[in-house]
C-alpha cells in the first residue's frame, strides 16, 4: 500500500449562502411551486453533449466570475451571458487575466485525471442526475460547488464540521474541563478556529464550539485505504449498479446521505469514503439485488465479508466519529438481523459527541450540512424510539436534551432527481413526506413510552391498585386524541388506499406499508397497557370500604375496553392482509420485523385474558389465521428487501406466544360473556362516563362499513364468510384455510361508549381505508 503524499492544507474558500426556497409544505405538487424550475432546466441542458448546449473546451476562456469560483463556465446556446451569472444576476465579464494553472494531486499524489472513476452508467438519458455527474459541471451554485472547488487531497469539504476527511470533530458541552467563558478570550483566525496544543477550536455559534483533532492519531486509520479497496473489490465491477439500487429504493424514504455529496466522491474514487459507509450502502442495496435487470443474472457477492468489514470499520471509525459513521451505523441497523439495542446506544454517544442534539440552524457551516445534520438527526432519534419499544428497554434520548427544530422543506437537498421526470419527482416529494411523518408518529410513541412504560409510570398505577385502569384512561386520552390528528392529517399520496399503491399488479415499489404498520404498533402499545391494567384491577384483593373512595372498576368498563382492544386488532391483522407485492418487496423500517410480531403478541394477550371459552377460541382461530396470512406475505415479497426474514420472525415469536398459552388453566363456558354489561340501562352508562369526567355518545352503535357521512366507505363493509365477528360486520379479503366463529363478547354499542368515554375518536379506529 502506497502511502498518501502530504499535501499542504491551503486556505478555506468563502461560503457563498444558497439562494433560500420558499418555506412550502410537503406536499406532492402538480407543478413546480419551489423556484427551482429556471434552474433545473439550465443544469439539466448541460449534462449532456446531446442535449445542444454549447458547452465549451477547456482552451475556451471562462467569465471572470466563473474563474473566482473554480467553476465550469457553461453558456447556453443563443446566451450572451454563462448559468451561473445568470443564476446570481449579475453580470458576465471577461475582463480579469487567467491565472497560472497548479497541478492538483489526489491522496495518491498521482494526477487527478487518473484518478478520477467512471461515475455510475446510466442505461438511457433520463436517468442521467445533474448532481450524479458533476456538481460543479452544471450551474448548480450554493456552499457545495465552493466546499468541493478543491477537489483531491485532504481539502476535501473543508469547511464541513463533521465530514472533513483529515479531521473529526467533538463538541465541547459546558460541563467539560473547558471553560465556556476562557474559549471566547481565544483568539479565532476568520476561519472561527484557534489552535491550540490539544488541538484546533472550531467555533460555530456564539455559543457552541467543537474541538477538531486529527484522524492520523486514531486507531485503525492506516488500514482505511486498504479496507475501502477491500470492500470495493468484493462487490467490483457492480458497484454503480448497487448504488443505482440504493437511491432508487432506500434513499427516497430513508434520506438521511447526502446524494450529490455521494455521487461526488464517488466519481473521483470510492477511496473518499469511510470504509463501513461504503460497506452499509452496498450491504443495503443487495437485498434489492433481483430488482436489477443488471444484476439479476450474475452471482451476488460474499455479503458476510461485507458486513464483517463493516462491523470492523465501524468499529475503528468510532475513535475518529464524523457524520458518516452515523450514517453507516444507521444504515446498517436496517438489515433485518441489524436491530440490536447496545449499537445505537454507541450511535446516540456518538450522535451527542456530534453535536446532533443541538439546534444547529444557525451554525456558521454549509447550508446543505444544516440540512443533512437535522436529518440524521431525526433518524437517530426514530433510531432510538422504536428500539426502545421493539427491545423494552429505556430510551438514551430525553426532550429536555433535544434541541433539533422539525424538519422543513430547506432541510432536504434541492435537487436529487430528474424534475423533468414527473413520476421520479413523485417519488422522492412521497419519500419526504413519509420520512416526516414517521418522525411525528415516532414522538407520539415517545409519549407513550414516556406516559405508560418507565419505571416511575408503571410504579404508579399498580399503587393506584383497583383505580389503576382509570388512570391508565386518563392518561391515555390525550395521546390517543395526538395519534388520531396525525392519521386524519395523513396525506393521500401516504394513504393505503392511494391509487400509486393499491394496483395489485404494479411493479413500482411503495414503502407507505412501514408507516402503516408502525401506527398500528403504536395503538397495539396503548392498548396493551390498558389491558394489562384490566387484570390487575380486577384481581385487586378487596379493601375496606371508603367514604372518599371511587367506585371499583365497573364491568362495563371492562367489556368496552376489551372491545376497542379487539377491533384494533382485527384492523391490524386486516392490514397486513391487505398488503401487495408492491409494498412487500419495498424498503421496511428495522421495526417492522417486531411490529408485525406484536400483533401476534396482542391477540395472544387477548386471548389469555379472554373472560369464557368462547372468546378465547375466536381469538385462536384469529391467531391462526394471522399467521397463515403472514406466510403468504413471506411469498408474495419473495426474498427481495428482506421480506422472508421479516415475516418468518412474526411468525416465530406468533409460535413463542401461543405455545405459552398451552400451560393456561381451561376457561368456564360462558355462552353469554358481557351479558352483564349488555343489559346496564343508558342512565347507568351515562353515570359510569360522567363520573370519571368523560363525554358519553348514546349513540345506536358504531358501524363498520358501508358509507360515510364524507362520501367514502369503510374498509370492512361486509360480512366475513357470511358470518358477524364479535357483532362487527367485518371482511377481512383473506382466502382463509378456516373459518372464523363470532364471540359474543363484542358490542358496537360498547366501542361507541368506549371511544367517547377516552376520546379514542373513529378516524383512528377501524374506519381508515384499509
Amino acid at each position: 500500500m502506497s502511502t498518501p503524499t502530504a499535501i499542504a492544507r491551503t486556505a478555506p474558500i468563502a461560503i457563498a449562502a444558497r439562494k433560500p426556497r420558499p418555506d412550502t409544505s410537503l406536499e406532492l405538487p402538480n407543478s413546480n411551486t419551489n423556484g427551482r424550475g429556471h434552474l433545473s432546466a439550465s443544469m439539466s441542458s448541460t449534462t449532456s453533449a446531446e442535449s445542444g448546449t454549447n458547452i465549451r473546451s477547456r482552451k475556451d476562456r471562462p467569465c471572470d466570475a466563473c474563474r473566482r469560483r473554480k467553476s465550469r463556465c457553461v453558456i447556453n446556446e443563443g446566451q450572451t451571458s454563462c448559468v451561473l451569472c445568470q443564476f446570481h444576476t449579475q453580470e458576465c465579464t471577461f475582463v480579469q487575466s487567467p491565472q497560472p494553472r497548479k497541478r492538483k494531486l489526489n491522496t495518491e499524489g498521482k494526477e487527478e485525471s487518473v484518478a478520477k472513476r467512471r461515475s455510475p452508467d446510466r442505461t438511457d438519458e433520463r436517468k442521467r442526475r445533474p448532481t450524479e455527474s458533476s456538481v460543479s459541471s452544471t450551474g448548480a451554485t450554493n456552499s457545495l460547488i465552493e466546499d468541493m472547488a478543491n477537489i483531491g487531497g485532504p481539502t476535501l469539504l473543508k469547511r464541513t464540521l463533521g465530514l472533513q476527511n483529515d479531521r473529526y470533530s467533538q463538541y465541547i458541552g459546558p460541563t467539560t474541563d473547558f471553560e465556556p467563558s476562557l474559549i471566547d478570550l481565544s483568539p479565532f483566525d476568520p476561519q472561527d478556529e484557534s489552535l491550540l496544543s490539544r488541538g484546533t477550536l472550531r467555533k460555530v455559534s456564539d455559543v457552541d464550539t467543537f474541538l477538531m483533532l486529527p484522524d492520523h492519531s486514531t486507531p485503525g486509520h492506516e488500514h482505511q485505504i486498504e479496507d475501502a479497496d477491500a470492500i470495493e473489490n468484493l462487490v467490483s465491477p457492480h458497484g454503480p449498479a448497487l448504488l443505482d439500487l440504493y437511491f432508487q429504493i432506500i434513499h427516497p424514504n430513508f434520506p438521511i446521505l447526502q446524494k450529490s455529496v455521494f455521487f461526488e466522491k464517488y466519481n473521483r474514487s470510492h477511496r473518499e469514503f469511510s470504509p463501513p459507509i461504503l460497506a452499509a450502502v452496498y450491504i443495503l442495496a443487495i437485498n434489492w439485488w433481483d430488482h436489477s435487470e443488471q444484476l439479476v443474472n450474475v452471482p451476488k457477492p460474499d455479503i458476510r465479508e461485507l458486513e464483517r468489514l463493516a462491523r470492523v470499520t465501524l468499529a475503528d471509525a468510532m475513535y475518529r466519529p464524523k457524520l458518516s459513521t452515523v450514517q453507516a451505523g444507521l444504515l446498517l441497523s436496517q438489515r433485518p438481523e441489524g436491530d440490536q439495542w447496545a449499537p445505537t446506544a454507541q450511535l446516540v454517544a456518538i450522535g451527542q459527541e456530534l453535536g446532533l442534539h443541538l439546534d444547529c440552524s444557525n451554525w456558521k457551516i454549509p447550508p446543505w450540512e444544516r440540512g443533512l445534520r437535522k436529518r440524521l438527526a431525526w433518524a437517530l432519534y426514530m433510531q432510538d424510539k422504536w428500539g426502545s419499544l421493539i427491545h423494552g428497554r429505556p430510551s438514551h434520548i430525553f426532550a429536555s436534551n433535544w434541541a433539533v427544530l422539525p424538519l422543513s422543506p430547506n432541510d432536504f437537498p434541492d435537487v436529487e432527481y430528474d424534475e423533468s421526470d414527473a413520476e421520479e419527482s413523485a417519488e422522492y416529494e412521497r419519500g419526504r413526506l413519509l420520512f416526516t411523518q414517521m418522525i411525528v408518529l415516532s414522538q407520539i410513541l415517545a409519549e407513550v413510552l414516556d406516559t405508560f412504560y418507565t419505571l416511575q409510570a408503571m410504579a404508579a398505577v399498580a399503587q393506584a391498585g383497583p383505580q389503576g385502569t382509570h388512570l391508565v384512561l386518563q392518561l391515555a386520552k390525550p395521546v390517543q386524541l395526538k395519534l388520531k390528528e396525525w392519521f386524519s392529517a395523513l396525506p393521500q399520496c401516504l394513504r393505503m388506499d392511494s391509487s400509486s399503491t393499491t394496483s395489485p399488479n404494479s411493479t413500482k415499489l411503495s414503502s407507505t406499508g412501514f408507516l402503516h404498520l408502525a401506527y398500528f404498533a403504536t395503538e397495539i402499545t396503548l392498548h396493551r397497557r390498558i389491558i394489562r391494567s384490566l387484570s390487575a384491577s380486577t384481581t385487586a384483593p378487596p379493601s375496606p370500604p371508603s367514604p372518599n373512595a371511587k367506585p371499583a372498576l365497573d364491568p362495563y368498563i371492562v367489556h368496552i375496553c376489551r372491545s376497542a382492544a379487539k377491533t384494533r386488532l382485527i384492523s391490524a391483522m386486516d392490514f397486513v392482509n391487505r398488503l401487495t407485492s408492491s409494498h412487500l418487496r419495498s424498503f421496511w423500517y428495522f421495526a417492522s420485523k417486531t411490529n408485525f410480531a406484536l400483533i401476534g403478541t396482542f391477540g395472544s394477550l387477548l386471548w389469555a385474558t379472554a373472560p369464557g371459552r368462547e372468546e378465547a377460541d375466536w381469538y385462536r382461530r384469529r391467531l391462526g389465521e394471522y399467521r397463515w396470512t403472514l406466510g403468504v406475505s413471506c411469498k408474495g415479497g419473495g426474498t427481495e428487501g428482506g421480506t422472508v426474514r421479516l415475516t418468518e420472525f412474526a411468525m416465530g415469536m406468533l409460535d413463542v406466544s401461543t405455545g405459552l398459552l398451552k400451560a393456561l388453566p381451561e376457561k368456564p363456558a360462558l355462552s353469554r360473556v358481557g351479558s352483564e354489561s349488555d343489559n346496564l340501562g343508558s342512565r347507568r352508562q351515562r353515570s359510569i362516563a360522567e363520573g370519571y369526567g368523560y363525554g358519553f355518545n348514546g349513540g345506536g352503535g358504531f358501524v363498520i362499513g358501508g358509507a360515510r357521512g364524507d362520501g367514502s366507505v369503510g374498509s370492512y363493509g361486509a360480512e366475513r364468510d357470511g358470518e358477524q365477528d364479535a357483532g362487527l360486520g367485518i371482511r377481512s379479503g383473506l382466502a382463509s384455510p378456516s373459518t372464523s366463529v363470532s364471540s359474543s363478547g363484542g358490542s358496537g354499542a360498547g366501542y361507541d361508549t368506549y371511544m367517547a368515554a377516552t376520546g379514542f375518536g373513529v378516524a383512528g379506529g377501524v374506519d381508515e381505508g384499509y
